[in-house]
């Protein structure tokens, strides 16, 4: 064969691997949702005494490694607009727009939000068997049916699936309260006394398990469930936003409002969702009505407004809740009570 035939060909080889290389190299650097390049930021011992829920059982000491995403959400002309309406504080024209929970996870990036783990706290009193006569069909609010998610359900997987590209390790702590055992006294965990959910997947599959056979008690009292929140913060050093799930009114108030404002000395954010029929007239003039802290850490959202009307009821919802956390996220950090920095 012609040599001069030989070296085009070897030529045109070359340039066709280069070409294909440099296709592969730009997809591969093209995020989709997000781009995620994960730290070790903590390491934490934690035996039996110390757990937050193991109080006195005999468990093994663990380690337990934390890691920090650093995020980068592909920005694109949409996701900078309904940020920057965000930014005006816009929250109901944002509401309106947003059309899935990866649009109000990129606006939280775009805020500053790095890194938060999740708090679920779940209300068991005996008030859900009623507060779903107008926005759950007359049914109790922890009624299960396959294909019929109910409110608490909702607010899982909602925040969880928006926040789950900011959480360091995946563990979810789930808690109940206002039951006929704990009543207004304490919690129990979701899962069982020596671990904790991972991610918001097994955390639904957990409460879709238990609620059947929980007997529902009362009255309502955040204070445990707060202050076994600022444990777990104590011990595992991180940001977290303790998700309050709940159908009714705050019983005992002055508990509530010292848990709070103690918690506003910890990196720790607490959004009250009311679920249910209301009227919570009474938890919009607690938020309003809560003592001066080192930061505003609490935030109540009646999930029925918000997701009524609402075109995308799950994105509407998620960023009504998380509508303070960049801002709360921000005090934080100016406030030096992030252990890492």
């Amino acid at each position: 064969m012609d040599p001069a035939v030989v070296g085009v060909s070897v030529t045109c080889v070359f340039v066709i691997l280069m070409v294909l290389l440099y296709v592969c190299l730009k997809r591969k650097s093209r995020p989709s949702k997000a781009e995620v390049v994960e730290e070790p930021i903590q390491k934490s011992k934690k035996s039996a005494e110390e757990s937050p829920l193991n109080e006195g059982l005999p468990v093994e000491e663990e380690v337990i490694e934390a890691t920090k995403k650093k995020i980068a959400f592909a920005q694109t002309d949409r996701t900078q607009s309904l940020y920057d309406l965000f930014e005006k504080e816009s929250v109901h024209e944002v509401a309106s727009q947003v059309t899935s929970l990866d649009e109000v996870s990129a606006i939280m990036s775009s805020a500053g939000l790095d890194f938060a783990n999740l708090i679920f706290g779940i209300d068991y009193t005996g008030s859900n068997y009623l507060q779903g006569k107008k926005t759950f069909g007359g049914k109790c609010l922890h009624d299960i049916r396959e294909n019929i998610p109910n409110p608490y359900q909702n607010v899982i997987g909602t925040l969880g699936e928006t926040l789950e590209p900011f959480d360091g390790h995946g563990i979810i702590p789930a808690f109940g309260f206002g039951d006929a055992f704990t009543k207004d006294h304490s919690v129990f965990s979701l899962k069982n006394e020596q671990s904790f959910p991972t991610g918001f997947k097994e955390v639904l599959k957990i409460y879709n398990q238990i609620t059947p056979k929980v007997r529902l008690g009362g009255p309502t009292n955040f204070a445990p469930l707060i202050r076994k929140a600022i444990e777990i913060v104590r011990n595992t050093k991180t940001y977290h936003i303790l998700v309050i799930v709940a159908d009714g009114q705050v019983t005992n108030e002055r508990a509530t409002v010292e848990a709070i404002v103690e918690a506003s000395n910890f990196p720790l954010s607490i959004i009250t969702v009311g679920v249910g029929d209301g009227p919570w007239d009474t938890m919009h003039e607690f938020d309003d009505k809560l003592p001066v802290r080192n930061f505003d850490n609490f935030h109540f959202v009646d999930y029925a407004k918000v997701t009524k009307k609402a075109e995308n009821p799950g994105a509407s919802f998620a960023i009504h809740a998380l509508k303070e956390i960049p801002d709360q996220y921000k005090a934080i950090k100016k406030l030096k009570l992030l252990w890492d920095e």
